[in-house]
């Protein structure tokens, strides 16, 4: 299958990969997205879209222009912010931040609680933040929770005693045999970068991703993986075709190169992002990701069934409400972020 970027760049993907199937529900989602901005005509979706996620599609478009919308603009200027921030930087120094804060000001008092679908622009008009609540219909959270399910004793496996805080324990919600889910935080990737492994010049499909289940989670996580690469379409178009060709490469690569397990996880591997972090029953502290690009967008989605949950972002000194369904794109500027409640149940 051959597709062309807006810079005229062709993209050869395999017709047989489910990433075809998530490129003809993104086109689906932005010619949805930008016939509704601007009053054009009905959008009909591809046949080759089940029912269940033309829905999915359609739900996510309602929430996207809802957001799009309600802008809040705030007198930060990212660009700036940006270069202030250093890899010493971790978010977990309260002084640090403070003073950081005192010299971006978000222009309001105190911490804002937003509730409703929202987007957040900085001093240029250029959209930081989506947040779009209830964005995930019914069906997409029932594969989420299957996919889980399949995850779980590598979840279980993944929680530390003393771990750094993305594994340690003491930022798991402790198990009992009411949950549903099993607590944990893994990462799924058909080609990653081992760390730790010199001369390793070639990535590698993720441990996650090698056991005998492999199949079943990655065509669980498939429609919910497509969702997020819809949203990722219409937030930043740009990152989204930069996602294509580099699965374009991947591709080749692993074809020349003779990597047939690489060459099979592709092929059931649904997502524009290169890795997928799966994170069960976690609060976080305050943090900074540095490894991300600055220019790029994260898309954090949220399941379960929780109350008082908030995704925290003190650089902006704003709080969004957590309802079990809800889809947040943010750019990876390094602003401080944590994921804090009183939950009912869990945060995913």
């Amino acid at each position: 299958m051959n597709v062309s970027s807006t810079s005229d760049i062709e993209i050869t993907l395999w017709r047989t990969w489910a990433l075809t199937v998530t490129h003809e529900a993104c086109e689906y989602t932005e010619q949805k997205f930008n016939a509704e901005k601007t009053g054009g005509d009905p959008v009909i979706p591809s046949p080759n879209l089940d029912t269940d996620l033309v829905m999915a599609c359609d739900r996510l478009v309602d929430r996207l222009i809802k957001a799009y919308k309600n802008p809040i603009q705030m007198p930060i200027d990212i660009a700036r912010y940006s270069k202030l921030i250093s890899s010493k930087d971790t978010g977990h120094n309260e002084e640090r931040e403070k003073k950081l804060l005192q010299r971006c000001p978000p222009g309001h008092e105190g911490t804002k609680l937003v509730e409703i679908p929202t987007t957040i622009l900085d001093v240029s008009g250029a959209i930081i933040a989506w947040y779009l609540p209830d964005a995930l219909t019914d069906a997409t959270q029932k594969e989420i929770w299957a996919a889980s399910d399949l995850l779980a004793p590598m979840l279980e496996e993944s929680v530390k005693v003393d771990g750094n805080w993305r594994t340690n324990q003491r930022w798991f919600k402790p198990s009992s045999e009411d949950d549903v889910l099993t607590p944990g935080c893994i990462n799924v990737s058909p080609a990653w970068f081992q760390q730790g492994h010199e001369n390793q010049l070639d990535p590698q499909v993720s441990a996650s991703l090698k056991g005998a289940l492999s199949k079943k989670i990655l065509k669980a996580i498939a429609r919910p993986a497509a969702i997020a690469a819809a949203a990722l379409r219409v937030m930043h178009p740009e990152q989204y075709w930069a996602g294509l060709r580099a699965f374009g490469s991947l591709g080749e690569k692993a074809q020349s190169k003779e990597l047939p397990k690489m060459s099979e996880t592709l092929q059931y591997w649904a997502s524009v992002f290169n890795s997928l972090s799966i994170i069960s029953n976690r609060q976080t502290p305050n943090h900074r990701d540095h490894l991300s690009i600055p220019e790029c967008f994260d898309i954090l989605t949220s399941v379960g069934n929780y109350s008082n949950a908030r995704m925290s972002m003190p650089s902006l000194q704003l709080e969004f409400s957590g309802r079990g369904s809800d889809c947040l794109g943010m750019m990876s500027v390094e602003l401080v972020g944590r994921m804090v409640g009183r939950l009912q149940e869990r945060i995913d």
